[in-house]
Parts: structure tokens; C-alpha cells; sequence
């Protein structure tokens, strides 16, 4: 599927709909993701917090969580919001976690003015551990 212009600002909007939910209360880091299905779908998801920190959930899983509770396991895109002056990337759990359903994810990375690149979840994880490491 090719990413029209018009399809990554929709996407892009989504992802900052998202942000617009995030529960971050401890590090003040509202993060959100958009995330276009192999079917044209698109399931946004936030950062939720914990007071224990490790049961704290980032954007693109909240919106993978979303994806495969509804059957989607086929993924073409994601772009994630912030509010931050530097391109918001996946961190590394979110990684390994969008592996999971392939290494050739585009990752729509932006800018709180707009900006943005997009690089393939491949790149962001090279030599990865998947499903057909198995």
C-alpha cells in the first residue's frame, strides 16, 4: 500500500487524537499513536501510566492491543505524536513488540510542529527476534 500524502497528515492526526487521551501523570509525556491496518482500519491508542511504572503501557501498544482485539494482525503503518521538538520514536519494548506482526512497518516519527520522517520498523530494529526466529 502506497502512503499518499494525504493519508500519512490523516494518520499523523489520528496519532495526535491519541495523545490527546494519554494518561501520563508521572513523567508528564503524552505520547500518541495511529495505527493503519493492511485493510485500511486505523486504531489509535495513548500512553497509560501506572503508580508502578512497569504497568504503564505505551501508544503503539495501546493501539496494537486495539488492532488484534478486533481481529487485525496485518499492519501497514504507524505514526506516533508527542509534544516533543525532536522525532518521537518507538522505544525499544514497543519495537520488539510491532515485530511481532512484521519487520516492514512504516514508522510515521514526528514532530510536535509537524514535521516528520518515516523510517521502517525494520531499521529501528535490525536483526530482530520474531516469530520466525522459532
Amino acid at each position: 500500500m502506497e502512503l499518499s500524502e494525504e493519508l500519512i497528515q490523516k494518520l499523523i492526526k489520528e496519532s495526535q487524537r491519541g495523545k490527546s487521551f494519554s494518561y501520563s501523570p508521572y513523567s508528564h509525556f503524552p505520547v500518541g499513536a495511529a495505527l493503519l491496518t493492511k485493510s485500511g482500519k486505523i486504531y489509535t491508542g495513548c500512553n497509560v501510566e501506572n503508580a508502578s511504572y512497569g504497568g504503564a503501557i505505551c501508544a503503539e501498544r495501546t493501539a496494537c492491543v486495539k488492532a488484534v482485539s478486533e481481529g487485525e494482525k496485518k499492519f501497514e503503518a504507524i505514526a506516533i505524536s508527542s509534544d516533543s521538538d525532536d522525532y518521537i520514536t518507538p522505544c525499544g519494548f514497543c519495537r520488539q513488540f510491532l515485530v511481532e506482526f512484521g519487520t516492514g512497518l512504516k514508522v510515521i516519527e514526528t514532530k510536535k510542529n509537524g514535521e516528520y520522517v518515516i523510517r521502517l520498523l525494520s531499521d529501528l530494529l535490525p536483526e530482530s527476534f520474531g516469530p520466525d526466529s522459532l
